[in-house]
């Protein structure tokens, strides 16, 4: 069953690779949708895809890059619609 989540990482994420870390886990599990860079420094994900997936993508954030430090994460559930045809870096 798909899900889709919206999930805010904080800590220190901005400026260590962490999207393009954050872009190979989601393409790795074919997931769907977009990561950015917040203004007040925390990073975006909204995800699509199995539920499953979408957890490992989770555990994969949590655990970052070297460079990062994550202090926690925030995961919001959506119901799914099928918005996104592909997982990219958005600004």
């Amino acid at each position: 069953m798909n899900s889709a989540a919206l999930i805010h990482v904080h800590g220190m994420v901005q400026g260590v690779g962490y999207r393009y870390f954050a872009l190979f886990e989601a393409q790795r599990l074919s997931l769907h949708g977009y990561i950015r860079n917040n203004p007040d420094g925390t990073v975006e994900s909204f995800v699509e895809g199995a539920k499953n997936d979408i957890l490992e993508y989770l555990a994969a954030l949590e655990r970052g890059p070297i460079l990062s430090h994550v202090r926690g994460t925030d995961i919001e559930w959506q119901k799914f619609e099928d918005k996104f045809s592909d997982f990219r870096i958005t600004r």
